[in-house]
């Protein structure tokens, strides 16, 4: 039998239940911690199976970080698309003082609070912003007309992501993207430099 639902209605169902399964997750995580929370306890809550939760969250840290597909297009557009004249470290800079502003509002501070008290949610953090390297290394790659990354290139961004991680943490956060990147484009404006002569 050809199923006869329209595509936009079951992609409405499954946003809803996504929706559903994060509002349970996130009043619950916030309420108990995150370690003290159960998945069928999430499921329970939000009114489908824990296999329901698992579709859409392959790991219980995934609910925390919902907006990692997001997170991840803007960090690329404020590379590949940044204003003539703008250099990519000024570029990143500004994209990461603007995600750290938005850590200090609501909810997002208190997701803050919830990853920094709990050291399994820091580690898939780290390791979840260091998954953007490829995407970044290739948009360099390309705008530098290269048929493979450089060595300096894999370099410069595997740095440029640990300034972020950093400067999340720290008191003045502005301080340390500026003194991440002055000591970074030392190094990076010799590479330019090389490449034009």
């Amino acid at each position: 039998m050809v199923d006869s639902v329209p595509v936009g209605r079951r992609e409405r169902k499954k946003a809803a239940t996504r929706a559903a399964i994060l509002d349970a997750a996130t009043a619950l995580f916030l309420d108990r911690g995150f370690d003290a929370v159960t998945v069928r306890e999430i499921a329970d809550k939000a009114d489908v199976t824990p296999k329901t939760v698992f579709t859409h969250f392959p790991h219980k840290e995934a609910l925390v970080f919902s907006d990692e597909d997001e997170r991840h297009e803007r960090l690329i557009a404020a590379v590949r698309d940044r204003a003539p004249g703008t250099s990519v470290s000024d570029a990143l800079k500004a994209h990461y003082l603007a995600e750290i502003a938005a850590l200090t509002t609501e909810p997002q501070s208190q997701i803050l609070a919830l990853m920094n008290g709990t050291p399994s949610l820091i580690d898939y953090a780290e390791k979840m912003w260091l998954r953007h390297e490829d995407a970044l290394v290739a948009t360099l790659t390309e705008e530098f007309g290269l048929d493979e990354p450089s060595d300096e290139i894999r370099f410069y961004v595997r740095f440029a992501l640990q300034i972020q991680l950093m400067a999340t943490r720290e008191a003045d956060p502005e301080s340390s993207v500026a003194a991440g990147f002055r000591f970074l484009d030392q190094g990076w404006a010799h590479h330019i430099e090389g490449r034009r002569s």
